[in-house]
């Protein structure tokens, strides 16, 4: 099995990152985008999702935290896209339920290469340190459209670190799934014999 590793980087404005992401690995991360609770997150992400995974961001965190977090998902996305080349062999589709004290949260994906997002929930206080609630979902949906997949994820608690922790469990949980290699499979998981 070839190693499914990318690496990208993204320059504008408002950020600069570097992300290595290899979706074979054992959960191991190095994260610094400047944001306590949202490298927290990334690293919970990478620990669940058995992804490795190296990311460093220097963002305008003096306007707020948005660029940021939206950066990271954006090249996160692209780095599952690039790793995950044409999608040959993968299991394609997943679903899970994580719970964390109170709060509970579900994803459903397809890595389908047809992007799109649907989120059911709300975040019970607004910020979690310097990192705003809604970022979540819009992590979320931002690593959906660059990576090609196909995301429903729902959020309920009382909560906001909970719901929003639970939240990125579950999403790694769902993606560990849904893109490994079943030994049965030749070729991509679609009748159209390419994804």
């Amino acid at each position: 099995m070839s190693q499914r590793t990318a690496t990208v980087s993204r320059t504008t404005g408002e950020t600069s990152i570097e992300c290595t992401l290899t979706v074979d690995g054992t959960g191991e991360s190095t994260v610094d985008t400047g944001i306590g609770f949202f490298d927290h997150m990334c690293s919970a992400f990478a620990k669940h999702g058995l992804f490795d995974l190296e990311l460093t961001c220097d963002g305008d965190l003096e306007v707020d935290d948005h660029h940021t977090v939206e950066d990271v998902a954006i090249v996160l996305g692209q780095a599952f896209d690039d790793a995950l080349g044409d999608r040959s062999g993968i299991v394609r589709y997943a679903d899970r339920r994580v719970p964390l004290d109170e709060a509970v949260a579900d994803a459903v994906v397809d890595v389908s290469g047809r992007p799109r997002f649907y989120f059911e929930g709300a975040f019970s206080q607004e910020q979690i340190g310097g990192f705003t609630s809604d970022m979540a979902r819009h992590f979320a949906e931002s690593l959906a459209m660059h990576a090609g997949v196909t995301l429903h994820l729902s959020v309920d608690g009382e909560n906001a670190h909970h719901e929003v922790e639970a939240l990125f469990k579950t999403l790694a949980r769902t993606l560990d799934d849904a893109t490994r290699l079943d030994e049965r499979r030749e070729g991509t998981p679609s009748t159209k014999g390419t994804l």
